[in-house]
């Protein structure tokens, strides 16, 4: 469960000749769902994304503030949203970064729910974690809810499993699942330590139920610690007993949710035979998010950290064609055109992550005048029990060799 702060009364209900269903309300952004990482309509009256002076409000709403504002900026955001971040990064070095700066009231997150829902469970119970827009989710996190991850449990159970496997849920998760990972005596794992993650859980016991990202279980299982994709099984949440045979549970080492990115998801063998094509000699890099045969013929995979620092790295006059999110590959592009590094996307068509492009200046316009203003808004708070649990899992991962 979530508890959120807003500033505005209930959005005004217009009567439809058809009601929509709840789903295509959640979809919208409309209506809320406790148990999903979007569905929340942001509250407030934005700035209009014309107004001119929107860079100068923000800055002015954030010298105001001083230290008692620390403003996380992830790598998937806009470079108009970048700007005002104090420190950029991926999901888990943002929200250690926020628990280093206890006397921070508020950290304002340019990221998405599941990543302020980890900078709350990690930071003092004084500080406020504040989200610019409560629309702002992740498609993969919400492949896997409470409710679903606690029947798929009931079904290892019944297979007489359940003691044999050890849950390693990926960062990119709901504080629900994280919960649930430590309580049942796993641990989390980011895309840059998920090996050593998987070889802990299998220390602990003889099978791992990885949530909620296939593509970084599998591509980890089989191309870091060399298993076969025959020791990996899917269990899709939208299945009875997840699609599986009790004897496909008790054969599989790797249980895979069905689960994956939606930006990472769109690369394919045919993006990487075309830029090959097109530019002779690239070198193509990729998220480990992306499907197994991508990966598999990519040549060098790695975390967005592991992209930059690669790059940061390449010799020049060296040519790279990087799988991952957009706002990401093409700031790298313009960062390196300067050392005579060609960057360009692995894929022809254009693909911003959708849910994380929500953060966008009117947002956070609005969220640093209302904080400098007095007014708490769209504050993200894990209950207790949820962080207690998670806390476990995320303490877990950090106690890792």
């Amino acid at each position: 469960m979530r508890v959120v702060t807003t500033a505005q009364s209930p959005v005004d209900r217009v009567t439809l000749d058809v009601q929509p269903t709840p789903l295509a309300l959640l979809l919208l952004g409309r209506e809320a769902d406790p148990r999903s990482e979007r569905g929340v309509e942001c509250p407030g009256d934005l700035p209009s994304p014309s107004d001119p002076d929107l860079v100068e409000r923000a800055r002015a709403a954030k010298e105001k503030l001083g230290d008692k504002v620390f403003v996380l900026g992830h790598h998937y955001q806009r470079d108009e949203v970048i700007q005002f971040a104090d420190v950029t990064g991926d999901s888990f070095k943002l929200a250690r970064d926020a628990a280093a700066r206890p006397d921070a009231e508020y950290i304002v997150f340019c990221g998405v729910h599941f990543m302020a829902e980890s900078a709350d469970i990690l930071t003092t119970d004084d500080q406020k974690v504040v989200l610019p827009d409560l629309a702002a989710g992740c498609s993969m996190a919400d492949m896997a809810t409470a409710e679903q991850v606690a029947e798929c449990w009931d079904a290892l159970t019944e297979a007489g499993i359940a003691e044999q496997v050890v849950p390693v849920s990926y960062m990119n998760s709901s504080a629900d699942i994280k919960a649930f990972t430590g309580k049942h005596g796993g641990t989390i794992c980011t895309s840059s330590n998920a090996k050593r993650a998987l070889e802990w859980a299998f220390d602990q016991g003889e099978k791992v139920l990885f949530l909620p990202d296939q593509h970084l279980g599998r591509n980890t299982a089989v191309r870091d610690m060399g298993m076969s994709l025959d020791d990996c099984v899917v269990y899709n949440p939208h299945k009875p007993n997840g699609g599986l045979s009790v004897e496909q549970l008790r054969d599989a080492k790797m249980i895979l949710w069905r689960g994956h990115c939606s930006v990472h998801g769109r690369f394919s063998l045919e993006s990487v035979a075309d830029v090959r094509a097109r530019i002779p000699g690239v070198n193509v890099l990729v998220h480990p998010e992306c499907k197994h045969e991508v990966v598999a013929s990519a040549d060098h995979v790695g975390s967005t950290e592991h992209i930059i620092k690669t790059l940061e790295a390449a010799p020049a006059g060296s040519k790279w064609a990087i799988g991952t999110e957009l706002n990401l590959v093409r700031r790298l592009a313009n960062r390196f055109a300067a050392e005579d590094k060609e960057v360009v996307f692995l894929d022809k068509t254009v693909c911003f992550c959708s849910t994380m492009n929500r953060i966008d200046l009117p947002h956070l316009v609005w969220t640093l005048e209302s904080l400098a203003e007095g007014n708490l808004v769209n504050r993200i708070e894990v209950d207790r029990e949820t962080e207690q649990f998670a806390k476990l899992a995320l303490e877990r991962m950090l106690a890792l060799p």
